[in-house]
């Protein structure tokens, strides 16, 4: 077997086990009780801060209150003593099916705006500024296909995550 079979091979059997987990994660929001629509998942960070500091008379972190009504937020103690969990998640339902992979490729998906939201309050609260990647220090890549990818991954990873 090739390098790129089993490359490919692999590939699908990852793609296979999201697909079965967010079914799995689906049907437990759904049979959370209640018999009202299905609550989003809680998404959270764990931040080297007393949950006072994090969430002072109970306000959430700039990032996190810009979302205003869209989201609920909490923070509690992580555990071992570790800081504080600051957790949030969407009002509504998350959303599904093809209008949720047509939000997350148009980049209009509200839960990456939830996850970008936590990840900048985590920098702010610890410490004091959003950190960025672009601009590069040493200006703009070369124009080469690897180049082209690299631009194009750390463009989409504003919504997904770190690259």
């Amino acid at each position: 077997m090739t390098a790129r079979a089993i490359s490919t091979a692999a590939l699908a059997v990852g793609g296979g086990a999201v697909v079965l987990v967010r079914h799995l994660q689906q049907r437990v929001a759904g049979s959370s009780g209640g018999g009202g629509e299905p609550r989003s998942r809680w998404r959270a960070v764990t931040v080297n801060r007393s949950p006072e500091e994090v969430m002072p008379e109970g306000r959430a972190p700039g990032p996190l209150a810009e979302l205003g009504d869209l989201v609920e937020v909490e923070v509690r103690p992580a555990p071992a003593g570790r800081g504080s969990e600051l957790r949030a998640r969407l009002r509504g339902p998350e959303p599904s099916g093809a209008a949720s992979a047509a939000a997350r490729l148009s980049g209009d998906d509200p839960r990456q705006r939830v996850r970008a939201a936590l990840r900048e309050a985590k920098q702010l609260i610890e410490v004091g500024e959003v950190l960025r990647v672009d601009p590069t220090p040493h200006g703009r890549r070369t124009p080469t296909p690897t180049g082209a990818v690299v631009e194009a991954a750390t463009k989409r990873a504003g919504g997904e995550g770190v690259l």
